[in-house]
């Protein structure tokens, strides 16, 4: 809801700003880690063995992960995400903190909830708020032991509900790492996005308390847009929208006037996210269906953190 975008320290994964999310329920990766005894590791992603090409992000974090709890285990890693992959629907957000906790749990490493938010941040920047559900916070922090997430409101009794309008499920031509690095180092409205965030953080903060939701969604979308900015004032100059992502923005505006309830959040990716109360939900939905015939609608409730099943 006030993004992530823009590291200082790219191996430790710490942000320039910090950045607050809302946990969804419909998004999700389920994960095991077993032990072989090999020295490789083997990772299947949605059942398909991944070759050293496809999963070099996760064996490096692999590797990562040995060094600092001084182990040599290798591990089969078995995940499934319930979540389009790389497609801006937060899937290593998911995947790297559902990968943390597998990792902790079968080696029995005993972590703080802490602990594994600086665990999952070393695989995604994103994954260090997944460890928690409902409104978390992911403080920027100066070194690897100050960079993690706490939660604001886990069960936030709050009407608030996502829909996920799914315009593309393909994995996005450019990366969201490469999109940060490309945006810190030449839009020349980075400066400003720092102190943005540093000020939209704290008026999300206080409408989450006041339960206001018209102002969370607000804040939210500008927050998105904002972000969006920085690709667009990039050199090269580049964007994650697809001609639908803006229709969509379009048809949102249109709903308000109305008097719809309805407010756009955009990840590095084409899909959108509208932020609806359960009365505007079915309204919202059938608007963008009539208009859109081709996109998929998913909703998606506030949802908890790690489980261990």
């Amino acid at each position: 809801m006030i993004k992530y975008w823009g590291k200082k320290d790219q191996q430790l994964k710490l942000p320039y700003t910090n950045s607050l999310s809302l946990t969804l329920d419909r998004f999700y990766t389920d994960t095991k880690a077993t032990i072989i005894d090999s020295d490789q590791d083997v990772v299947y992603l949605n059942n398909k063995l991944l070759d050293a090409s496809q999963n070099k992000r996760i064996l490096n974090y692999l590797t990562t992960v040995r060094k600092f709890y001084s182990f040599n285990d290798h591990f089969q890693i078995d995940s499934v995400n319930h979540v389009p992959t790389s497609a801006g629907f937060a899937s290593s957000a998911s995947g790297f903190s559902a990968l943390a906790a597998a990792i902790s749990e079968t080696k029995q490493l005993n972590l703080s909830r802490r602990e594994l938010s600086i665990l999952a941040r070393n695989g995604s920047g994103s994954a260090s708020r997944s460890i928690y559900g409902g409104f978390v916070e992911w403080q920027a922090g100066h070194d690897n032991e100050s960079s993690f997430a706490v939660p604001i409101d886990e069960t936030p009794e709050i009407d608030l509900s996502l829909l996920s309008v799914v315009i593309n499920k393909h994995s996005k031509k450019i990366s969201s790492t490469v999109g940060m690095e490309n945006s810190v180092k030449t839009s020349p409205f980075y400066p400003n996005w720092v102190t943005l965030v540093t000020s939209e953080i704290k008026e999300i903060k206080q409408a989450i308390a006041q339960k206001d939701l018209q102002k969370i969604g607000e804040i939210s979308e500008h927050n998105a847009m904002s972000m969006h900015a920085l690709t667009l004032s990039a050199d090269p100059s580049f964007t994650y929208f697809a001609p639908e992502t803006i229709r969509i923005i379009q048809l949102i505006q249109e709903l308000r006037q109305k008097g719809i309830f309805a407010y756009a959040t955009i990840d590095a990716g084409p899909n959108v996210k509208i932020i609806c109360t359960k009365e505007s939900l079915a309204l919202v939905q059938e608007y963008i269906e009539q208009q859109l015939s081709d996109v998929t609608c998913v909703v998606a409730n506030i949802g908890p953190g790690i489980q261990y099943v």
